[in-house]
């Protein structure tokens, strides 16, 4: 039987790249790939390692295959996806699950053997005709307590030249694991092309097998559903993280230089999509390490992450040189990036939304070829880019990358920092009393305001606590738990903040510019290193004007006045009761199993808020608790 088995595989490869898979000997490997060979019978399979030829070769084939095509700056290439494939599918994503198993009703899952028997049906045979890629990278830095090892077999040269942008190759750490199991997997197919893209997005499916660590995903193109390595992967980690004690969290991670003396003091940040996150963690004067994915772990009493990735896979709408000089340098500049589902002209040209640029009067977008005016089926009008288009860099190129990027001992983490897309309740920034208070206050109560990064009506509050929960794969209740533990044996742990960068006067004019963001973060520095105080309000801490005031001044070289910072930072009692009431709501009859501590916590913060507001009413000036 084996004998057959490698039969296919040297009837599918050449030499040299059978001869690549079979020096991993790696039996559940070599199974794995042989499985899916015969399953979606590629004309051939081409086996990736390490080298610069292979990544070459991945990069040459996106262009051969025309699912990427050359732009006028060297270097720089676009890929459209399919009208109906532009965001994240989270309806057609779900959990397999075995008989017995439950994840509660706020995550999505079906039968795990119904569900691969559909998927089975849609890979039988769906590579006939194309070549099949096998790669091999290393979520975290490799050689790293915080390495994971992972294979992805894929049918698209995009996918594949994504992988080889955001993540670290990771062939020779398989070599190092030997014969173990303990790797993640990832199947995709674009599944039939038809002008180049996804033809059968009706029968897209993203499948997550928690207990093999496999997943699943076919009939689609756009990287949030197919680049396995980036948000399914966070699933399967999620999972192994709960298992050992340590956290896979949807975060950035970056350094905060400090302005009193000579130091960077390392945050995370979890954000939904679309709400800050990169433009968080590209900030002037800052240095980055990742803008998406961390893994925490407890090493010597201290908190240290590292990034997952090595990449950026970003929002491009409003990226333009005043806010963002570093990556409108690297999108502007040669060198490698893809663009994806912005407009190009005939020149070769991108153009985005909000960057600042006339635009032009026709090109090429994700709807075909486009000029001013055009409207798709129902008559909406079809903008030149799409909200939700992206740009994918490595961090390597960027001027302000931090040092630390590769680290196998990670960096030290003195802060944590949740933010949403909140229109009239959290201030601009708070920070939480304790470590309990903020988990449950600003991380497991977080809500944000939809976007256009996931399918869907936008300005929608949604619950999403540590804005992971589309990603979350253990019951809700055990993953809030799971985060109050994760300090244990942690004498100082780290110090929980909230930012909003999106507060609204009734009229819908935002309160805080986008640089001011800047200030938030340089506050918050100030804040762990124990060099300001702050004003005691009911749901936490907040800055003290005059320190905001020489921030201001400082940092933007601009003035700050009381005015301003009593609109920004007055307590909005009747809003965060309400928003209390909402979350206790979820926990108690959606989420079965969560920890009494919770309900504790929020009961306090509501006593605390019911007192002010019996002594100042509903909206209550920071002023007073001075």
């Amino acid at each position: 039987m084996q004998k057959k088995y490698a039969d296919l595989l040297k009837t599918k490869c050449c030499k040299k790249s059978y001869e690549k898979l079979t020096a991993l000997n790696n039996a559940g490997l070599f199974e794995f790939v042989r499985k899916y060979t015969e399953l979606c019978n590629p004309d051939s399979v081409y086996v990736c390692d390490d080298s610069d030829q292979d990544r070459e070769y991945i990069g040459n084939r996106a262009l051969e295959n025309a699912e990427e095509r050359k732009l006028a700056i060297d270097g720089h290439t676009i890929h459209f996806d399919g009208y109906n494939d532009l965001a994240r599918d989270k309806t057609s994503t779900k959990y397999l699950l075995p008989q017995g198993a439950d994840l509660g009703d706020a995550l999505n899952a079906t039968d795990k053997e119904t569900g691969l028997e559909e998927i089975h049906r849609y890979l039988k045979n769906i590579m006939a005709g194309k070549e099949m890629y096998v790669l091999f990278f290393s979520l975290g830095p490799t050689n790293s307590e915080f390495s994971i090892s992972a294979v992805q077999i894929t049918d698209s040269s995009y996918v594949a030249h994504s992988e080889y942008i955001l993540y670290r190759r990771g062939y020779e750490q398989f070599k190092k694991i030997g014969n173990s199991k303990s790797f993640f997997r990832y199947v995709h197919s674009a599944g039939v092309l038809e002008n180049g893209v996804s033809k059968n997005v009706d029968k897209r499916r993203v499948y997550v097998d928690l207990e093999d660590n496999i997943v699943y995903t076919v009939n689609t193109q756009y990287a949030g559903n197919t680049v396995g390595l980036k948000k399914l992967s966070l699933r399967l980690a999620i999972r192994k993280a709960s298992q050992e004690g340590w956290l896979a969290e949807h975060m950035l991670i970056m350094g905060v230089h400090g302005l009193l003396r000579e130091r960077i003091t390392y945050f995370t940040g979890a954000f939904p999509s679309a709400c800050g996150k990169t433009s968080t963690s590209m900030l002037k004067g800052e240095s980055i390490v990742g803008d998406d994915l961390a893994y925490l772990r407890k090493k010597e009493g201290k908190i240290y992450a590292a990034n997952v990735e090595c990449g950026i896979f970003g929002i491009i709408q409003d990226v333009n040189p005043k806010d963002d000089p570093a990556i409108w340098k690297s999108l502007t500049s040669p060198g490698e990036v893809i663009f994806s589902n912005v407009l190009v002209t005939e020149k070769g040209v991108p153009y985005w939304l909000g960057d600042g640029r006339e635009v032009p009067e026709k090109g090429s977008n994700y709807s075909g070829e486009w000029q001013k005016g055009k409207k798709d089926s129902q008559g909406n009008e079809i903008t030149y880019s799409h909200k939700n288009a992206r740009y994918t860099v490595s961090l390597y190129g960027l001027k302000n990358v931090d040092c630390q990027l590769d680290n196998p001992e990670g960096v030290w983490i003195k802060g944590i920092i949740y933010g949403g897309r909140d229109s009239s309740i959290w201030p601009p920034v708070q920070e939480a009393f304790n470590w309990t208070h903020g988990v449950i206050t600003f991380g497991a109560s977080l809500e944000s305001e939809t976007t256009a990064a996931t399918l869907g009506k936008e300005g929608v509050r949604q619950f999403n606590p540590m804005s992971n929960l589309d990603f979350v794969s253990i019951p809700l209740g055990k993953y809030v738990a799971h985060h109050l533990k994760f300090i244990e044996g942690v004498p100082v742990p780290p110090t929980i903040f909230a930012v909003n960068y999106f507060q609204k006067t009734k009229t819908g004019k935002y309160l805080t510019a986008m640089e001011d963001k800047r200030v938030w973060v340089k506050w918050m520095e100030l804040r762990v290193n124990h060099d300001v105080d702050a004003v005691k309000i009911p749901t936490g801490y907040i800055p003290r004007y005059a320190d905001l005031k020489k921030l201001f001044r400082e940092v933007l070289r601009k003035d700050y006045s009381e005015g301003e910072y009593a609109e920004q930072f007055t307590v909005k009692i009747k809003g965060n009761l309400e928003k209390i009431e909402r979350i206790a709501e979820i926990y108690k009859t959606k989420i079965t199993d969560a920890p009494d501590t919770l309900f504790k916590v929020l009961k306090e913060q509501k006593a605390r808020l019911e007192e002010s507001r019996a002594k100042y009413g509903d909206n209550v000036v920071p002023t007073v608790f001075l």
